[in-house]
């Protein structure tokens, strides 16, 4: 990916609306389209960062706590924000979702799927409401020394936005060490290809959530995408994800 493709946002202290308004979003759509991710840096700022992973031991900002091993996800553990969400976070999952929405209706098109999206995140979330789908899905994830997140999908029900956010809360080789967030993707009838996605403390990477759409030599064709994190070596890893779907 071409981190150096997108402009850096606005001063951390502006809206959220005016730093995600800084972004190069053509850039952005053409990273997903190649990749099936791409860098926004610098979204949050240090202070930021920190006063979200602080959020983390208070059980008044969650419905719900899943410890991964419990399932055979991995190891470590998240939470799942409850409703009303946190400034911070209802600010950024409103801001980003109308720049993505354009992007996952054309996928969309070119995969077959009847689905398309309003162009603003409320009248999503009514489409979510209206299907059951009424629980949040942004999250705060936790890591410590040996923990990973195995491959997975965010899908919760049968309405899915094709792509989410994930903002590294934690700085590499200061708060922790390993921890890379990995992408994998499966394509029909040839090995799977797999992405390293480098982040800092306020990074965030947007990335698909299930499928995405790959020209090739007899038209397009679907790839699965899968997501996880690597084997943290040592320190504590902070994530936030940004899921624009709900769940039932």
């Amino acid at each position: 990916m071409n981190g150096s493709a997108l402009r850096l946002p606005v001063s951390a202290g502006t809206s959220a609306e005016a730093r995600v308004a800084g972004y190069d979003w053509q850039a952005i759509a053409g990273e997903l389209d190649g990749f099936g991710c791409a860098i926004l840096p610098a979204l949050l700022s240090a202070d930021q960062c920190r006063a979200l992973a602080a959020l983390y031991p208070d059980e008044g900002h969650f419905r719900s706590r899943v410890v991964m091993a419990r399932h055979g996800f991995g190891r470590g553990e998240y939470r799942y924000f409850s409703y009303p969400l946190p400034d911070p976070v209802e600010a950024l999952r409103t801001a980003i979702y109308p720049h993505l929405a354009g992007l996952a209706d054309r996928w969309n098109a070119r995969m077959g799927i009847d689905q398309r999206y309003p162009a603003d995140h409320a009248a999503y979330l009514a489409r979510c409401r209206e299907a059951g789908q009424v629980r949040p899905t942004p999250l705060l994830l936790r890591y410590g020394p040996g923990d990973h997140n195995c491959l997975h999908q965010d899908i919760y029900g049968e309405l899915v936005f094709p792509i989410q956010i994930a903002v590294l809360l934690s700085e590499p080789g200061e708060d922790f060490t390993g921890g890379e967030f990995v992408l994998t993707e499966q394509r029909p009838r040839m090995q799977s290809r797999v992405e390293v996605v480098p982040l800092r403390r306020g990074d965030a990477v947007a990335f698909a959530v299930h499928h995405r759409p790959v020209q090739g030599t007899r038209g397009t064709y679907r790839v699965t995408m899968r997501h996880g994190v690597s084997r943290l070596r040592s320190g504590e890893r902070h994530t936030l994800g940004i899921i624009f779907h709900d769940a039932p």
